[in-house]
């Protein structure tokens, strides 16, 4: 179908959503245009902000407006307590389930060696430096239980290890190859409290 030079630029842009193909982002499209100009404006405001404003909190990676996210500024948190995860939608999935009270790094994607993603493109220098500061007891590692979750959760258990730092894993409930985020919040809940230890043999 042939559409004009603005309305397809919107179109292609409007497709880098996940889950938009071209009949949603056309529906999109045609509201915006047809019956949402003022909230189209709005969107444009808050997403131009968002942008400009949000981004990783300097010590747990997780997506903020100021240089520490709110979980690490609060002070009631447990800090020798720090759970790993690969997206800031996984930190809400954990706090949704209200049974963690400690810290969190956000790995931004997992590893990946075939797609180029390696240590140093989840930030593994900032964990490293926090277990070797000696405040770090426990690293809950909750990767998806994919191939890739499930490499990347050895890697961290391994360098947990090597600086005497008790690397566990959360258990029950998650399924295998499921996304942390989509998962419920009871089970979640249930997945964090019977956590295992990830032993070196």
């Amino acid at each position: 179908m042939a559409y004009s030079p603005l309305l397809q630029d919107l179109l292609e842009a409007l497709r880098c959503l996940p889950g938009v193909g071209p009949r949603t982002a056309q529906r999109m499209a045609f509201r915006l245009l047809e019956q949402e100009r003022d909230g189209g404006r709005r969107l444009i405001a808050a997403m131009q902000k968002a942008l400009d404003e949000i981004a990783e909190c300097g010590r747990c990676r997780m997506l903020s407006e100021t240089e520490l996210c709110w979980i690490c500024s609060a002070p009631r948190r447990d800090a020798s307590i720090v759970c790993v995860v690969e997206s800031p939608a996984d930190v809400i999935a954990v706090e949704d389930s209200a049974s963690y009270n400690g810290h969190y790094f956000v790995l931004m994607g997992r590893l990946s060696p075939l797609d180029g993603i390696g240590p140093e493109e989840l930030g593994l220098h900032l964990l490293e430096a926090r277990m070797d500061s000696g405040d770090v007891q426990e690293l809950i590692i909750a990767t998806s239980a994919t191939v890739e979750g499930e490499a990347t959760a050895g890697y961290l258990a391994s360098l947990a290890h090597q600086r005497n730092v008790r690397p566990t894993r959360i258990a029950h409930g998650v399924p295998l190859g499921g996304e942390l985020e989509f998962v419920d919040s009871s089970t979640l809940s249930l997945a964090i409290s019977g956590r295992l230890n990830l032993g070196e043999d």
